[in-house]
């Protein structure tokens, strides 16, 4: 048995539920209602698609770790 780890990215949408992306895998994405619901689903998704890779042959994909940093800059302006 093989172990692999890919960054995802957890989208919170307006509406409710994550949005889930996996850069390293173009196409793999998935969502859920809840945080735990996407993260159950995620992992699916990533096992099917590299699944799918092995299948046909192809390389697994290493993990793209140059994700860009997020961060909230909070700053006061006058009125």
């Amino acid at each position: 048995m093989k172990y692999l780890e890919y960054t995802v990215i957890f989208e919170p949408q307006p509406e409710g539920g994550y949005t889930v992306l996996v850069p390293s895998l173009p196409g793999c994405i998935t969502e859920g209602d809840t945080l735990a619901e996407a993260k159950k689903n995620v992992r699916e998704a990533i096992r099917l698609y590299c699944e799918s890779l092995v299948k046909d042959g192809e390389e697994l994909p290493t993990d793209i770790r140059k994700i860009p940093i997020r961060e909230k800059i909070r700053f006061a302006i006058e009125d």
